[in-house]
């Protein structure tokens, strides 16, 4: 480590309002001084998407209020998932941990305090390997702090350690995970699609690094820390990003007061927060639930996907 705290990854693309919300909010943390901050800005992947480029690296170029500002600008569009595994990978070899954000994410006043706490409580638990500090289940039975195997990817932190068990290898995988018969599990009781998202990376018609990241450690029986109080809220289901939709379905609400970090013991899966999962899923992602949102935006002219 060259700092006290850990370097924040931040990543964008075309959208100078979100990123003008999120570096607005991050400046509201204390820490924000005190840390270094990498940005990745992508090359505009067509001609109607150079303005916007243009524009978020003038902003970006404008920006103060951290101890440090790196800027990498891709000279060609490399796509998120490209891009977050480099970023990744570069800084994380010469810190030893990050904390990575997208350009759509707002995060709380005590975000990056958390995010540090956390990293520094866990660093030497080798059965912890990803830090999440966003929720949107808006489930009261969720403890502030909670070990699950999943990993979210909505402003996260992670080690070195950690991140030498990422394969970038999809096929792999889900060759395992079919192998060792933990589809049923890895999808929270066939309630939520992970293994059909993996398989669709497969096939090329996603390109996500996240669930290479979440299969990775799962299939290592590698924790996250995870929040039952948000302090990271995604503004990303407004149509202007890559993977949008939602319908306020992921909405969550920030939680502006410190949140502290206690090492939980015995290391080990919280299973009443993963029913708590499931339980989100059985509601949000059934066939009805799913009808009820299309409904809902077709009445209201929203005619997407």
């Amino acid at each position: 480590m060259t700092n006290t705290y850990a370097p924040i990854l931040l990543f964008v693309y075309n959208r100078p309002e979100h990123v003008r919300r999120n570096i607005q909010a991050l400046l509201k943390n204390e820490l924000a001084a005190e840390s270094e901050l990498f940005i990745y800005s992508d090359a505009a992947k067509d001609e109607t998407s150079q303005a916007a480029v243009k524009e978020v690296r003038a902003f970006i170029r404008s920006i103060q209020g951290f101890k440090k500002i790196t800027i990498t600008e891709r000279a060609e569009n490399w796509g998120l998932a490209r891009s977050i595994i480099d970023g990744v990978t570069t800084q994380i070899n010469r810190y030893g941990r990050v904390i990575v954000l997208e350009d759509d994410l707002v995060v709380a006043p005590h975000f990056l305090q958390f995010m540090n706490d956390a990293l520094e409580t866990y660093r030497d638990e080798e059965r912890v390997g990803h830090i999440q500090a966003c929720d949107f289940t808006h489930d009261p039975s969720l403890p502030d702090t909670f070990l699950i195997k999943w990993t979210g990817s909505w402003g996260w932190g992670t080690w070195d350690r950690a991140w030498k068990h990422f394969n970038a290898d999809g096929k792999a995988l889900l060759t395992e995970l079919e192998s060792r018969k933990l589809t049923y599990t890895f999808d929270f009781n066939g309630k939520y699609g992970y293994t059909r998202m993996l398989r669709r990376q497969i096939e090329g018609k996603n390109n996500s690094w996240a669930i290479r990241w979440n299969a990775s450690l799962f299939l290592k029986g590698i924790l996250s820390l995870n929040v039952g109080k948000s302090l990271v809220q995604n503004e990303g289901f407004d149509g202007s990003g890559t993977n949008c939709g939602g319908g306020g379905l992921y909405a969550s609400e920030l939680y502006m007061e410190r949140l502290p970090v206690k090492k939980i013991s015995p290391i080990e899966e919280n299973i009443q927060a993963r029913n708590a999962y499931v339980r989100y899923y059985a509601r949000t992602n059934s066939f009805m639930a799913k009808a009820i949102r299309r409904i809902k935006r077709t009445l209201k002219g929203d005619f997407g996907a």
